[in-house]
């Protein structure tokens, strides 16, 4: 039994829930910018729905990537940020035994969702519905967003804007350019983290049908969609400083800056050579988490 836990934990990819909780504390933060007051409760509910949102996210992709083919037919992933859970293709999970988790997840965070919204109001119910559908269908028909190339947008839009400005407003009960414009590079970002995990998954996903933009420019043209995702995020943080709707302080995130020449330059010389890739891979999480933080720390301050 313990055994079986261990699987489920592990099913649900934990060490990327950052993407949901760098967010939520992003929106919280500068809720307590504004207010000078924070909701523990609504804040701790918001993490636990988000986290299990994201979760639930995680394990439908794992399924739907099964019922498709796709992780069977990769061979050239890097683990832990491209290929999946493979807990299905190891038989150590059997296909229903991860559908049946993911629904458990997105239940529970649902449930957590809908008790915020009769609290604190109807925004958060519909935040929560946009992303439970683009997240879900993300690999799952009808939908299957990332065969239609527009999965990334969807993921930066879940995993910046909506849960920033979901977390805002659960503590403000507002809507407001704040949250929205601090939100956008975190979004980008972990964008980016899923663009660049495409680039290992190419030749699998392709095989599939699995049409994301890696897919639809080739490796080589979509370097520079990479690129673009990078600049763009710290020349919205530029602008925001400039309207003064970030603080000064958030010029902090060029410190990473190495980091981003890093991931480029890895990309450029190795974006057909799945396993030298790598670096490149953890260098976009560490601009993800790391930028989400600087940006967190400079509204507190």
């Amino acid at each position: 039994m313990f055994k079986k836990i261990k699987l489920f934990l592990e099913e649900l990819r934990a060490p990327f829930f950052t993407a949901s909780i760098i967010t939520i504390i992003l929106g919280t933060v500068i809720a307590w910018n504004k207010t000078r007051i924070i909701h523990w409760g609504y804040f701790f509910l918001t993490l636990v729905g988000g986290v299990l949102l994201q979760a639930g996210t995680n394990v439908a992709n794992d399924y739907f990537d099964h019922k498709s083919g796709n992780d069977q037919v990769n061979k050239e992933y890097i683990r832990p940020f491209t290929g999946g859970s493979r807990l299905i293709q190891k038989g150590l999970l059997s296909p229903r035994e991860v559908i049946f988790e993911s629904v458990i997840c997105i239940i529970a965070g649902s449930v957590i969702g809908v008790y915020l919204a009769y609290q604190r109001g109807m925004p958060i119910l519909w935040f929560g519905l946009v992303g439970v559908i683009s997240g879900f269908f993300y690999t799952a028909p009808p939908f299957y967003w990332a065969k239609r190339g527009i999965g990334e947008l969807l993921v930066g839009l879940n995993y910046g804007v909506l849960m920033c400005l979901g977390a805002y407003y659960v503590q403000t009960q507002s809507i407001e350019w704040p949250p929205i414009i601090a939100s956008i590079p975190v979004g980008l970002l972990i964008s980016a983290v899923l663009y660049i995990n495409e680039f290992p998954d190419y030749e699998a996903d392709r095989a599939v049908g699995k049409t994301h933009l890696v897919v639809r420019l080739g490796r080589e043209k979509a370097i520079k969609g990479y690129i673009l995702q990078l600049v763009i995020a710290y020349v919205i943080i530029i602008m925001g400083v400039i309207l003064k709707i970030i603080p000064v302080s958030a010029l902090f995130v060029f410190l990473t800056l190495p980091l981003a020449v890093n991931a480029i330059s890895t990309l450029k010389k190795y974006y057909a050579e799945p396993m030298k890739l790598f670096p490149a891979n953890a260098d976009t999480v560490k601009l993800h988490l790391f930028i989400g933080l600087i940006l967190s720390g400079s509204f507190l301050l």
